[in-house]
């Protein structure tokens, strides 16, 4: 997917009827091809050619290139506007406000310069934007001499308190870019990294306390920040009552419906780690209000977050005991264009694992066949966990439908790419489990007996079921179904709740 068309996949159905009355109050000849081309790309799966010819009659490809920089050029024209508009009013504001002081101050206006200040300081402190108290601080300060009611160390303190602010949430920033390069660099290529030494280090290299005041950006990013460690080392329990306080703060900030984007991406996070957590219900709760938020605005992050929503509303509706209902939910986005590619093929490895876990092999199968790129290039979109995932599925999958020569070669591939990884992280109980499933395909005859059975409980260092991770425990659900020879769905929800 190209950048037009990957900016045009975010628009919502709004967005979409808005931009093309812009181009059309922009346009001044009525030959113009842009909203036709846009229209096209919103509609038709054609490629370059096709479209080109759809376009113009001789083909001409000269014509079909400048066209389609042209609607790029007014898509990004008229994002920066809405985005002037819609998020940057309270920031302006304060602009107008800074520059009429100033004015005032030249003119020796010093009353009413101040008043123009002090107001430009309330709603500048109101939502964070640091940068701009930092030059209404410096404003008072320069012409504090002209003021005798002035408090000129309480204004100095005033403005040093705001530095320091500004500065944690620089600092913060860089924490959250080198954490997230840092998971992208190693952790999406299969390397091994230590991540909460990497998380300390870097936090102690800027000095900063989770217990100062943070803008809600930098809240956000605190959040995440936490939700990656639970995600390298599969402990969302332990961060639960972060979040969870985190977010009450959060929404005490006047600023939140301001930053909608940063409120949606908080309470995903959530939602994700109670569903992690198995809290189903609270999970929901979460997921409604995040749904909320997605349509405010006349549904500007719609679009943006709509697979992830759908995602994680069908795991809770799938681990509820509602298959039926998170299936219908996620087939229909099997075949949706969007730029989260993440998002695109969890999906899809999500329905995988319903089909599987309601015994529709044939569609779990051919839902599967449909991932033909290599192990790579699913590292670079998803990370070395789903396709680890991936492959596990894949081997449980062949044995269920019987494919003998592919158990054996999915086996030895899967050994042969992750043993050293999964050792390196402490996570040899992968390979234990996938010794067990080898020891059931080969000797089926023994996965009921006792002696199996005494072999499986004393193969791992188990964890109590508050701790464990949903989908670790998913897996096992397959072992266990077969030991006791029950269905695999029903065997999963009675290990959740048990």
């Amino acid at each position: 997917m190209n950048d037009l068309n990957t900016i045009i996949s975010t628009f919502s159905s709004e967005d979409q009827q808005r931009f093309i009355s812009y181009l059309e109050k922009k346009n001044k000849r009525s030959d113009t091809k842009n909203i036709q081309l846009f229209k096209l790309l919103l509609h038709d799966d054609l490629n370059s050619n096709e479209l080109c010819i759809k376009l113009y009659e001789n083909g001409s490809k000269n014509a079909y290139h400048a066209l389609r920089k042209r609607l790029y050029q007014s898509i990004i024209d008229f994002i920066a506007n809405a985005s002037l508009q819609e998020e940057k009013a309270v920031d302006l504001q304060i602009i107008k406000y800074i520059l009429a002081s100033r004015t005032c101050l030249q003119h020796k206006q010093y009353k009413v310069a101040y008043k123009i200040l002090d107001k430009a300081e309330i709603l500048a402190t109101e939502h964070h934007l640091f940068p701009l108290l930092n030059e209404i601080y410096h404003t008072k300060i320069q012409y504090a001499y002209v003021n005798p009611s002035i408090d000129i160390n309480q204004l100095i303190s005033n403005f040093k308190y705001n530095q320091k602010n500004h500065q944690l949430e620089d600092q913060l920033n860089i924490v959250y870019a080198k954490i997230r390069q840092t998971i992208n660099n190693n952790i999406f290529k299969g390397e091994i990294v230590d991540f909460q030494t990497i998380l300390n280090a870097t936090l102690k290299e800027y000095n900063i306390s989770f217990n100062e005041s943070m803008s809600f950006k930098s809240l956000y990013q605190l959040i995440a920040i936490n939700s990656f460690s639970a995600f390298v080392t599969n402990d969302y329990l332990k961060i639960e009552p972060f979040l969870i306080s985190t977010y009450e703060s959060i929404l005490k900030h006047k600023d939140r419906e301001k930053q909608l984007y940063y409120h949606i991406e908080i309470l995903y996070l959530i939602a994700n780690t109670l569903f992690r957590n198995k809290k189903f219900d609270d999970s929901f709760h979460y997921l409604s209000m995040m749904h909320n938020h997605m349509k405010e605005k006349r549904k500007k992050y719609y679009n943006t977050f709509k697979l992830k929503y759908s995602l994680l509303l069908s795991l809770n509706l799938n681990y509820n005991n509602k298959q039926d209902e998170a299936i219908n939910l996620l087939t229909p986005l099997t075949t949706v264009k969007h730029d989260d590619n993440e998002a695109l093929l969890d999906i899809h490895l999500s329905l995988v694992m319903f089909y599987f876990q309601k015994n529709d092999l044939k569609k779990a199968y051919t839902l599967f066949s449909k991932f033909y790129h290599t192990d790579n290039w699913y590292n670079e979109r998803a990370g070395k966990e789903w396709v680890i995932k991936k492959g596990l599925i894949e081997i449980l999958l062949h044995i269920e439908l019987k494919n003998i020569d592919l158990v054996e070669s999915r086996l030895l591939s899967f050994k042969r790419s992750h043993t050293n990884y999964l050792k390196g992280i402490n996570q040899q109980r992968v390979l234990i489990y996938l010794a067990l499933v080898e020891d059931c395909y080969k000797n089926p005859e023994k996965i009921s007996s006792e002696a199996f059975k005494d072999k499986v409980e004393n193969a791992f260092e188990w964890i109590n079921k508050e701790r464990e991770d949903i989908f670790v425990m998913s897996f096992y659900a397959w072992l266990k179904s077969k030991m006791e020879n029950e269905n695999l769905y029903s065997t999963t929800l009675d290990l959740i709740e048990m």
